[in-house]
């Protein structure tokens, strides 16, 4: 049944990571552009599935592992910058690096291990799908150009909207006058959190 249907699969997950990541940046909403972006790898993970290869396989398992930190990460960034600031659009924020450094260096951090900085997890785990879908006997050679064409679109597409994202919240000057009874930086349980969270990735 699994190989009937990887054919599906790779369809859905090209699908999947094209459309996720050319419609993420229309979001104005942070959680909601968190969540495209993290639908966006899901198709990675599909394409690693439905390689039926060893190294595809254990790429998609390393995708599931790495994002599943990453996502998590940013969506707890996300929700104590909400319990700060009270803002969850993206064209209402700007500038709160400045009020804010440590969540503004984590929040960078991850969006970096999200589109797959090499060293990290993501970049490991997307070029071993890549060899997975490359060796595949299950495909002729066409079909393969044009899925790694489009898995290729999908991290040039993926920068964009991360950093348009990090771009839109954190600088600027609507929140640099801000005073600092109403905005302030992140404790301890939440460095320690994101540090936990950090060292896997």
């Amino acid at each position: 049944a699994h190989s009937i249907f990887s054919p599906w699969l790779m369809i859905v997950g090209t699908i999947q990571i094209i459309y996720a990541a050319s419609t993420s940046p229309g979001q104005r909403n942070l959680k909601k552009r968190i969540a495209y972006s993290s639908v966006s790898h899901m198709g990675f993970i599909l394409i690693g599935i439905a390689s039926i290869t060893d190294t595809g396989l254990n790429g998609a398992i390393l995708q599931i592992i790495s994002h599943g930190f990453i996502g998590a990460a940013l969506f707890f960034l996300a929700g104590t910058s909400y319990d700060r600031i009270r803002l969850v659009y993206l064209d209402e924020m700007g500038g709160v690096a400045i009020p804010m450094p440590k969540i503004f260096t984590m929040f960078s951090s991850f969006s970096m291990a999200s589109l797959a900085l090499p060293g990290m997890s993501g970049f490991v785990a997307e070029v071993i799908v890549f060899l997975g879908i490359i060796t595949s006997q299950k495909y002729l050679l066409m079909p393969k150009i044009a899925i790694t064409f489009v898995m290729a679109i999908g991290m040039i597409l993926t920068p964009i909207y991360l950093l348009s994202m990090s771009r839109q919240m954190f600088y600027g000057y609507k929140l640099f006058n801000t005073p600092n009874s109403f905005v302030f930086d992140s404790g301890p349980r939440e460095l320690f959190v994101s540090i936990s969270i950090f060292l896997p990735v």
